[in-house]
């Protein structure tokens, strides 16, 4: 899976300077890092039996770690370590290569680092491993391209995803004693408006160096985390665990590339980027936020060559500012949405199975889309 070295950091948002590439030479003994995607899924998982390539939605497990990681764009190769025949089969019909895992590293005793020391021996051709959890699905691309970007342009020896999480915790009784506060004051409990929380591991991926693995750990040297919005937090164990996770899918899963044909997405910012939170000052003025992720989603889109435009009922400073920040159209004080869209087709010359829509259009309308096929 060779890449065209200049297209890969540009999908990554940085150009390699004369001085970063003399540091990669220190650290790697190279000047074009390799960089692979590892995922294991050995055939005697107990809890769900054969849970790798058990389908989840309309796609295997592992199916959606490694479409995730071949549709980032940035990786010279993409494995599969695994002691099992069926498996190897879909990884393969998946798009990855398959390393065959000996059977000193596949019993249930072993952990993750010496299936991946194993690989890691076999294939002295790799500088970074990007190890992706065939158990946590929602992983998507921009999340690997910025987790390696940070390895490679912030001079990270590893990085590992986490997430946000505000909970208040307590420690367990032990010998009569009673609990105690772990994380806050009780006389002073922090209002989560006010509160940036704890960073805990999600296990969606980890990334890190062949220095570090060498070490016999995942996490070393200089570490860096990326923090993942918690609703692409899963991470399957269980069936209950299975079930959440085909929910989240749906709506937060990574479904493969724009078809094509795509040429313009249109979004209704009321109710769709805005986070859901609205914060009032002690003047009365409002304050509204927007994800991150959501952010970072239409860059991807914008640098993959499709326009991404707002529509919005009302009139705000902040949706002012984004649409500036990332040079987005933005039609406010929009009551006939599906007409402003129409103008937007003809100005571009597509037709309507070129645009994709996200949010609500007036039922009054529902005929004229379900007739042209659009939206």
């Amino acid at each position: 899976m060779n890449k065209v070295p200049n297209s890969r950091y540009e999908r990554m948002g940085f150009k390699p300077t004369p001085e970063l590439r003399g540091e990669w030479k220190r650290r790697f003994d190279k000047e074009e890092p390799h960089v692979a995607v590892l995922m294991l899924a050995r055939g005697g998982s107990k809890g769900i039996p054969m849970k790798n390539i058990k389908m989840l939605g309309d796609l295997e497990l592992i199916g959606w770690g490694i479409r995730a990681a071949l549709d980032s764009d940035i990786m010279d190769s993409v494995w599969v370590s695994t002691d099992h025949d069926d498996i190897a089969a879909v990884a393969r019909r998946c798009g990855a290569q398959v390393h065959r895992r000996s059977s000193q590293v596949s019993h249930d005793k072993c952990n993750s680092w010496t299936a991946i020391d194993e690989f890691v021996r076999n294939h002295p051709e790799v500088d970074i491993i990007v190890h992706i959890q065939a158990t946590c699905p929602c992983v998507h691309p921009f999340h690997v391209q910025e987790g390696v970007r940070m390895m490679l342009q912030d001079g990270k020896d590893s990085v590992f995803s986490v997430y946000r999480r505000h909970q208040l915790r307590w420690s367990a009784p032990k010998y009569g004693m009673q609990t105690s506060p772990l994380n806050f004051d009780p006389y002073n409990r922090p209002r989560r408006q006010q509160w940036p929380g704890e960073l805990i591991e999600n296990g969606a991926f980890y990334i890190f160096t062949r220095d570090v693995e060498q070490q016999g750990v995942l996490q070393g040297g200089r570490m860096g985390c990326l923090v993942m919005d918690s609703d692409y937090s899963i991470d399957i164990d269980t069936d209950q665990d299975w079930q959440l996770a085909e929910q989240r899918l749906l709506r937060f899963g990574y479904h493969g590339r724009a078809p094509k044909k795509m040429k313009l997405v249109v979004v209704n910012i009321d109710g769709t980027l805005l986070d859901g939170h609205v914060q009032v000052s002690s003047t009365g003025e409002e304050f509204r936020s927007f994800k991150s992720t959501d952010i970072a989603g239409i860059q991807m889109l914008q640098r993959n060559g499709i326009e991404f435009r707002v529509v919005a009922q009302g009139e705000s400073q902040v949706q002012k500012e984004l649409a500036k920040k990332l040079s987005l159209k933005l039609e406010e004080n929009c009551t006939d949405k599906l007409e402003v869209i129409d103008s937007w087709r003809l100005e571009l010359g597509i037709e309507w199975g070129n645009i994709g829509y996200m949010g609500n259009i007036s039922v009054h309308y529902v005929h004229i889309i379900l007739s042209t096929r659009s939206l």
